[in-house]
């Protein structure tokens, strides 16, 4: 049977018989990210899991027969590897369903495409789906982990001087003014900060409603395609961190205080840490215009589409004859007044 996003049941392809698909009865728990770094992947995503590699754009994809290779989900490429057993992988902990049916996600993308300002004229007539969209679960890691910063940095207080000036006024005569004027005195800062910090990259189809995660099952891949993640689980932390940061760099602001912040150094530890491999749907597919082939993607759960796009270099460059045209006009006028 197949997840049917449309009923957001399992359904027969072939006699179209329904059956409740499964649902979390409990919290799904994060794992130990130090006990997984030192831990060789183990397991797949199912026991019939087949994976081939795109020559064209180097993308692992997972699939479960009777689905077939095919073409490449992101780059429109023909598929001419055999396919073989799936490698061991970090076994997904949660899966957001497929919610938006593919001819909704279809029309989501006729209407971006034709949206499109500066685009060529003959995109809405000539652009078309390279063998349409493809169901794909992407692969996203998030990370949960105590964080404990020292940092150093400077204070700046900020107080007013009353400076005097001369100025002309608008009959011409000299006139004696004060103003004052901002300064800002700088004193040594240090401290620590603690947080319990969450970190994770869910790219430009943002938002997800992580909230209805389900436990992942095998049953929910057939039908659909999988990316095999390519950043492994330490790299994905790396990234993280960087979202973590500026986090972080707000508690030292606001622990340093005063009017201005200056943070020279910030040293983080880090403990706890946790993770869940999460897949989550999109359907992605490439359009050819002209000669070249553009990506795009569309969030499975809203709608929201996100991708490449061509410009129109003869809608540019009218746009720019428009405004030079107007300048020259305002000029014009402002003249002869």
């Amino acid at each position: 049977m197949q997840f049917d996003p449309a009923s957001g049941q399992l359904k027969c392809p072939f006699c179209g018989q329904t059956a409740p698909a499964p649902v979390a009865e409990a919290p799904i728990p994060p794992h130990p990210l130090d006990a997984a770094l030192a831990a060789a992947p183990q397991a797949a995503l199912s026991a019939q899991a087949l994976q081939v590699t795109c020559q064209g754009c180097g993308s692992a994809v997972v699939f479960e027969p009777p689905e077939v290779a095919g073409t490449c989900p992101f780059c429109g490429s023909p598929i001419v590897a055999q396919p073989q057993a799936a490698d061991p992988l970090i076994a997904p902990d949660a899966v957001l369903v497929f919610k938006l049916p593919k001819a909704a996600a279809q029309q989501s993308v006729t209407k971006w495409l034709a949206s499109r300002w500066f685009a060529p004229s003959a995109l809405k007539s000539m652009a078309h789906p390279d063998r349409g969209i493809s169901g794909v679960y992407l692969p996203f890691w998030s990370y949960n982990t105590d964080t404990h910063s020292a940092y150093r940095g400077e204070r700046g207080e900020h107080y007013y001087v009353t400076e005097e000036y001369d100025e002309q006024d608008s009959q011409g005569n000299t006139v004696h003014r004060t103003r004052q004027v901002q300064h800002t005195n700088w004193y040594p800062a240090s401290g620590e900060v603690a947080h319990a910090v969450a970190g994770s990259h869910l790219n430009a189809l943002e938002p997800w409603d992580l909230a209805e995660l389900r436990p992942y099952e095998p049953a929910y891949l057939a039908g659909f395609k999988a990316q095999r993640y390519q950043l492994d689980l330490g790299g994905g932390f790396d990234q993280a961190k960087h979202v973590m940061a500026r986090r972080i760099e707000q508690d030292v602001a606001s622990d340093i205080g005063g009017d201005e912040q200056r943070i020279e150094e910030v040293s983080t530890e880090y403990a706890n840490s946790t993770f869940r491999h999460l897949l989550l749907p999109v359907w992605v597919g490439a359009y050819r215009f002209g000669d070249k082939v553009y990506q795009l993607a569309v969030n499975a759960r809203t709608g929201a589409v996100h991708g490449d796009r061509p410009y129109s270099v003869a809608k540019i460059a009218a746009l720019v004859l428009v405004v030079l045209a107007f300048v020259l006009l305002v000029v014009l006028l402002s003249g002869k007044h």
